[in-house]
Order: structure tokens, then C-alpha cells, then sequence
């Protein structure tokens, strides 16, 4: 019974986290218990149990007396957080360059690979979905738990921001040819080169933050339609 609880749990944070990182649930919009409950077939227990783990994520902020919204991020936080996410990311690739294996080294050509197909389907939103699978390949092949959890959870925090910047005109095709320079690094064993690719790639600076600043107002107003 407790295994079903923690699974039903985990599957119920997911589903609420992925319509936040598609824009279903839009930021600073109400989350009102009643209604989730009624839309997951649940009581409101479980619902606020998992409304208070993505608060523990900073993906919803909960307000005495006044429930649950999902967490809006300023410009200025917006910044600061990409550039922690770009040098924790970096520090994933470098690591990489020096510790994967070869059978490491197979899961990432595949995860690569998989961003391709869906460049070519001019799919940004199975983009989305494969572009995430890369990156956890290169935290896991770092061979650093702690790193891996750390880079992980900021990325979950930062994936409806993520996912709009892939809806700026040719920014999947850009990001796939950023992926293929990490890629070549890390296969080489060129950790410092995997590392300054990486860097550049999550970082949000120049046009692209004025691109994500011009995309806000649909993640905003929830216009942001659900991949299927």
C-alpha cells in the first residue's frame, strides 16, 4: 500500500509539474485544489501534499490563507538563475569529457541523434522532450550524484523558460548545432572545450534573453499549447 501511495504521489507531482513546464498552468495563475482534484480523480489531500513538493521545488508558491499559484520569475531572477544553470551545466560536460564510458558515450550519440529527428520534424515540442533526455545524459555521464541531482533540479525549475526559448524562430536548429560542438568535445576527451560549448549554450545573454523577454507574455497568459 505504501509503495502504490509513493507511486500515485509521484505520478501526480509529475503531471502537475509537466502542464507548468508546457504553460497549461501558466505563471501566477491560481491553483485551485478543488479543481485538480476533480480533473486527477483524487481527494484534495493528495493534492495538496503534492502541491507543497513542487512548492519545496520553487515551482509553486504557497500564500497563507491564500493557496497555491505557480511561481512567476522576473527578468533579474531569470538571469541569475540561467547563469547558475549554465555553470552547473558546464561543470556537468567537463566532467563528462573525462569520465564517461563507452557505453556512455553510446547513450549520448543516441540522445543526440533523437534531437535530430526531431529538428528535422520542425517539432519543437518533441524537441523539448529529447533536447531534456540529452542533457540528463551528459549530468549522468559527470558520474557525480550530487552534481546530477543539483543540475537536474535547477533545469525542472527553469523548463517552462526553457521550452519557450526552443519556440524562438531557429532556435531548435541552433541548439542541435551547439549540442553536435558538445558532443564532438566530450567524445574527444576535451574537457575544457566541452566545457566553454556548454557554457555558451545554456547561457541566456544578448538577443536570446530579448527573445525570452518577447516570448514571456505567452507562457504568461497560458497560451502555450501542450505537446501531445
Amino acid at each position: 500500500m505504501e509503495v502504490y501511495l509513493t507511486n500515485r504521489s509521484a505520478t501526480l507531482r509529475e503531471a502537475i509539474e509537466e502542464m507548468i513546464a508546457v504553460g497549461a498552468l501558466a505563471p501566477g495563475q491560481h491553483l485551485d485544489e478543488t479543481e485538480l482534484a476533480a480533473r486527477f480523480h483524487v481527494s484534495r489531500t493528495p493534492i495538496r501534499e503534492t502541491l507543497i513538493q513542487l512548492a519545496s521545488m520553487g515551482l509553486v508558491v504557497i500564500r497563507p490563507r491564500r493557496g497555491a499559484v505557480v511561481a512567476e520569475l522576473g527578468p533579474h531572477q531569470l538571469v541569475e538563475m540561467f547563469e547558475v544553470m549554465s555553470e552547473l551545466e558546464a561543470t556537468c560536460s567537463r566532467l563528462a569529457a573525462r569520465r564517461m564510458t563507452p557505453a556512455d558515450h553510446v547513450h549520448l550519440l543516441a540522445a543526440h541523434e533523437a534531437c535530430r529527428e526531431a529538428r528535422d520534424a520542425s517539432d519543437p515540442d518533441a524537441y523539448f522532450y529529447k533536447n531534456e533526455a540529452f542533457h540528463e545524459v551528459i549530468y549522468a555521464g559527470s558520474h557525480n550524484q550530487f552534481l546530477f541531482e543539483q543540475t537536474r533540479n535547477l533545469y525542472r525549475r527553469l523548463r517552462p523558460y526553457r521550452r519557450l526559448q526552443l519556440r524562438v524562430r531557429d532556435r531548435v536548429g541552433a541548439s542541435w548545432a551547439e549540442h553536435d560542438g558538445v558532443v564532438r568535445a566530450i567524445l574527444a576527451g576535451d574537457g575544457e572545450k566541452a566545457e566553454q560549448l556548454t557554457r555558451s549554450h545554456v547561457m541566456i545573454q544578448g538577443q536570446r534573453f530579448a527573445d525570452l523577454m518577447a516570448s514571456l507574455p505567452q507562457l504568461t497568459a497560458g497560451r502555450v499549447t501542450p505537446a501531445v
